[in-house]
């Protein structure tokens, strides 16, 4: 009987415990690098979302300044707050930071997500590209 309650001792016993061991800390290793990596995927689309929306309020800018100019003239200067103007349409979102001024040959608008740290601007002919 004293015998049977010292089997914990077997070389069995120990084997068994060091496999399942390595065989968890695997496990483990593998199920963090998993939430790493899904992580870093999961960023990156939200930063692709940022900048695309940077991008939609230049390009509806820009427009609502066309329609801008077209009815009063392309020397007059367009800012956010003329396009943002009941004739004009331009919604700003809420999210996203806007600067806009110039003449029709002249014309520049930068916009950043306040979620990103990537900045766009678009150009007089409707150009929209990255600001380093």
């Amino acid at each position: 009987m004293g015998k049977s309650s010292d089997n914990y001792e077997h070389p069995s016993y120990k084997r068994g415990w060091r496999i399942g061991f390595i065989v968890g800390v695997i496990l483990f290793a593998g199920s963090i690098i998993t939430l790493v990596i899904n992580d870093y995927r999961h960023n990156h689309d939200w930063q692709r979302i940022y900048d695309s929306d940077s991008k939609a309020n230049l390009h509806n800018i820009f427009l609502a300044c066309k329609a801008y100019w077209a009815e009063k003239g392309p020397g007059n200067n367009c800012t956010v707050a003329i396009a943002s103007g009941t004739n004009y349409g331009y919604i700003q979102s809420a999210e996203v930071n806007v600067s806009a001024n110039g003449a029709k040959a002249a014309f520049s608008a930068i916009a950043q997500n306040t979620n990103s740290l990537n900045k766009f601007s678009v150009t007089s002919e409707g150009t929209i590209t990255e600001v380093d």
